[in-house]
């Protein structure tokens, strides 16, 4: 079962997190599935379990490792949150997203968030990567809903929600990584089942590219705490009714290919740290 955090406070965490660590990171990498390689490439100096972070949700799903680890990547000071907590998990959304207003507390300036997700557009195979230019947020559910954060604008412009220039930087490193990277419209829905042909056929005409089950709340608060933010999906899947006649869509399945996928993706998210950590 999730536990849940009780009033949480992003300074005093962050203020935990500084005082046991040199590092003073400007970039942070949110690692969902498939990208979890990244953990283990990096030089870490200093690892905090969520469980001992105050405020931080600690999630139950396979391949979220649910730890913080402060270190350097390629000469770049960065920190990395192995895993997420996600709503279908029964957690508030702004339960979901505290990590990212203690990321925000800590100093952080960019922040990249990954995942897996299903392909909505034909052109997709299983195995792509897709930088996210925009969103639907189709949740049911918004992380700044309730009292104001404390200094913070509740009525944010999402107009650009994901940086042109970090996109720029994506696209170089899918290229020094040979990556087969598209770009496009993430979709976020609640979950946990998986969604209905006639559902995924609705998000197509929305406009949709690709879909999943997280990101979305996460880049909307880090936008209100002034982040630039760059978002990137590993293609696990074809969305349902997207794939062969008959084909069906299974977690562990999917859980598989983004295994399959980790050694790339941690190829590409390090050209992409070096290339950030170049102008940061």
């Amino acid at each position: 079962m999730p536990q849940h955090p009780q009033t949480p406070d992003a300074n005093a965490t962050a203020a935990i997190i500084s005082g046991r660590t040199q590092i003073r990171p400007k970039i942070a990498v949110v690692l969902g599935s498939g990208f979890g390689g990244v953990a283990s490439a990096i030089t870490v100096d200093r690892e905090f379990p969520y469980r001992d972070l105050p405020g931080f949700p600690v999630g139950s799903v396979t391949g979220h490792a649910g730890r913080m680890l402060v270190g350097r990547w390629h000469g770049v000071e960065l920190v990395i949150l192995s895993g997420r907590a996600h709503y279908y998990e029964g957690f508030d959304l702004s339960e979901a997203t505290f990590p990212t207003r203690v990321l925000a507390a800590l100093g952080v300036k960019t922040l990249l968030l990954t995942n897996a997700a299903g392909g909505i557009r034909r052109d997709f195979k299983v195995g792509d990567f897709m930088a996210i230019t925009d969103h639907i947020n189709l949740m049911g559910a918004n992380p700044l809903r309730g009292p104001e954060a404390p200094g913070r604008n509740r009525f944010v412009d999402m107009t650009q929600v994901y940086d042109r220039e970090l996109a720029g930087m994506m696209g170089k490193a899918a290229q020094e990584s040979r990556v087969r990277l598209h770009q496009g419209v993430y979709i976020a829905v609640s979950g946990p089942n998986f969604e209905t042909p006639a559902e995924i056929r609705a998000f197509a005409v929305l406009g949709a590219d690709a879909v999943g089950m997280s990101t979305v709340p996460e880049a909307i608060v880090a936008r209100q705490c002034g982040l630039r933010v760059a978002g990137v999906s590993c293609i696990t899947n074809a969305a349902a009714g997207m794939g062969e006649p008959g084909e069906t869509i299974n977690h562990l399945d999917v859980l598989a290919l983004a295994k399959e996928r980790e050694a790339i993706a941690t190829e590409f998210v390090g050209s992409f740290v070096r290339q950030v950590g170049r102008v940061a």
